[in-house]
């Protein structure tokens, strides 16, 4: 087998599962809020949770939220709208990792720029319970 046929290791593939993830959450940020993140990182957290830091995501709206010092509101309104599309953002992440996400917790700071969150847990392997996207129909 050639250098270019050969299968990816372990460690290439977690790091490419975590690339695909950032990926995907600026790109759904895009879809989603109308503008994506400018700096996005997946890590694993154990074995059964994935965290992708977001930064640099609010909107132009939002800033001026912030400068009228509506964090709170701010914060209600990020949440709900990412509640409201929480199929959007288990589902690629359940095709990408191959797991079943249990729970989703998403966070914001909206006095560091929007810094956000997206905690992605999922069942234990060989666990494997309900989608978190089913429960959100």
């Amino acid at each position: 087998m050639s250098a270019d046929e050969q299968q990816p290791t372990v460690a290439e593939a977690h790091t490419s599962v975590l690339m695909e993830v950032s990926n995907t959450m600026v790109r759904l940020f895009k879809d989603q809020f109308g503008r994506g993140p400018t700096k996005a990182r997946a890590v694993w957290a154990g074995e059964d949770a994935l965290v992708c830091f977001l930064e640099d995501t609010l909107t132009p709206a939002e800033r001026n939220m912030v400068k009228m010092g509506e964090h709170q509101r701010l914060r209600d309104l990020r949440m709900f709208f990412q509640y409201a599309t929480v199929r959007e953002f288990c589902d690629p992440v359940e095709q990408i990792t191959g797991r079943t996400v249990r729970s989703l917790q998403s966070s914001i700071d909206t006095e560091v720029d929007g810094l956000c969150a997206e905690t992605f847990i999922f069942y234990p392997k060989g666990e494997e319970g309900p989608s978190r996207i089913r429960h959100a129909e």
